[in-house]
């Protein structure tokens, strides 16, 4: 049994494919850069108003969301539920144009497993948080929830 758990393990390391503690397989580098590519086109496209970059970076049912409080009944709301289409025009009419200087968008890859994966951006508004899919060989964002900085 030791034998066969060391024969395993060296297989593992010599094949180049790293586990976690769970067994799971560890995303390669050129993942994670996907990834974090997805996300910056996502968020420099939304900064600069490219509209071809916004579209790149997203899946066609992707859908964005903003959790706000309901300033009468002080309710959790959802006040925005915006789609591709949507984000992709909003982008193109420079709704989201902002000066160099005040972009930021810091990107951290929280979770990688097989084709779906998380990421975070923390912008210059506040943060956005990504659920992403490899469709068809590309990493694409299918949602995203995002906070405001507290005024």
């Amino acid at each position: 049994m030791i034998r066969s758990a060391f024969l395993a393990a060296t297989l593992m390391l010599t094949s180049g494919v790293t586990a976690t503690a769970n067994g799971e397989e560890e995303p390669s580098a050129a993942d994670r850069e996907a990834i974090t590519q997805t996300a910056l086109n996502f968020e420099e496209g939304w900064y600069t108003a490219d509209a071809d970059r916004m579209a790149l970076a997203l899946h066609p049912q992707f859908l964005m969301r903003h959790v706000g409080v309901d300033e009468r009944t002080h309710a959790s709301v959802l006040t925005q539920n915006i789609n591709a289409s949507e984000l992709i025009e909003l982008t193109r009419s420079g709704k989201g144009k902002v000066p160099a200087e005040r972009q930021r968008h810091d990107v951290t890859v929280l979770d990688v497993f097989n084709n779906a994966a998380t990421a975070k951006i923390i912008a210059w508004y506040g943060v956005d948080y990504l659920q992403l899919v490899r469709w068809n060989g590309r990493w694409v964002i299918m949602s995203v929830v995002w906070g405001k900085n507290p005024e």
